[in-house]
């Protein structure tokens, strides 16, 4: 399925879980009626979730018009007008709610990732998200993850190998479970789960792609750095937050992984007012 059609889906799902069998609210005013709205940002953010809006809005009424005055990634400030939406009042009001979901949401990820981003700018480490996502959202969340200057992890469980450890439990360790995964899938990202630096050196020794460091402190982190000196990728993940982020990243390591981007966000207050 491509991005595109995931959009035209979501949209379609969210309409039908509100909407039902049909917007009796809507049904009270007269059809010729039209509206002009403005769409505000309450508070500061990172803009996300144009491609949802404009579809939500085109399967309530192809006649609505959104014109965007900011796009997908751009900083935004309280106050700011990011679109007007002009239409037929009906479609306009039964896609409203839907469209703001979305808006709402994927804006909250895309800012959390945004600060997060920024508080290691000053290294070359790069923010992972992972597949602690909302359901049915994954895709959405991710894009939004890129929209807020993070890196996508793997998609799911089909694009990326993560051998964690009780994979390795019941693959016969590091160096068998890795062969097996280089024979069955050579094309793929190979990351491999690591719980201490004797770990690391059987992944980096069986070829792993990537590690990731499991729950390291500071001082074994660094030594993870020097034990692999650039022979693979380091990720490091657990129990990290903005007061440790930039010494984590300050330890060299190539990436680190934030659940909370995705599962932990706050959703950003958005209206739409009418002129």
């Amino acid at each position: 399925m491509d991005f595109y059609q995931t959009i035209v889906n979501q949209a379609a799902n969210a309409l039908d879980e509100d909407v039902g069998s049909g917007d009796i609210s809507a049904e009270l005013i007269a059809p010729e009626t039209r509206l002009e709205t403005e769409l505000l940002v309450r508070e500061d953010a990172v803009l996300c979730a144009c491609p949802w809006v404009d579809e939500v809005f085109r399967q309530c009424d192809e006649r609505i018009s959104v014109n965007w005055l900011a796009h997908d990634g751009d900083a935004v400030g309280a106050g700011d007008v990011v679109a007007r939406i002009d239409g037929p009042a009906r479609g306009l009001l039964t896609g409203e709610r839907s469209a703001l979901n979305f808006l709402q949401t994927l804006s909250g990820t895309a800012t959390t990732t945004r600060a997060f981003v920024e508080r290691i700018s000053h290294t070359s480490c790069r923010i992972l998200d992972t597949r602690k996502t909302i359901p049915q959202l994954r895709h959405a969340q991710k894009y939004a993850v890129v929209c807020g200057g993070g890196t996508n992890h793997r998609l799911g469980l089909h694009d990326a190998y993560l051998v964690k450890e009780n994979h390795l439990a019941a693959g016969g360790g590091i160096a068998a479970t890795l062969a097996n995964a280089r024979r069955l899938h050579p094309d793929r990202l190979l990351e491999v789960e690591v719980e201490n630096l004797r770990q690391l050196t059987e992944a980096i020794e069986a070829g792993a792609d990537r590690v990731l460091l499991d729950n390291f402190d500071l001082e074994n982190l660094r030594a993870a750095v020097s034990t692999a000196a650039g022979r693979t990728e380091l990720e490091a993940s657990g129990n990290v937050d903005q007061d440790s982020l930039a010494a984590v990243a300050e330890t060299g390591v190539d990436f680190i992984s934030i659940g909370a981007l995705t599962k932990h966000l706050r959703a950003i207050d958005f209206s739409l007012r009418y002129r």
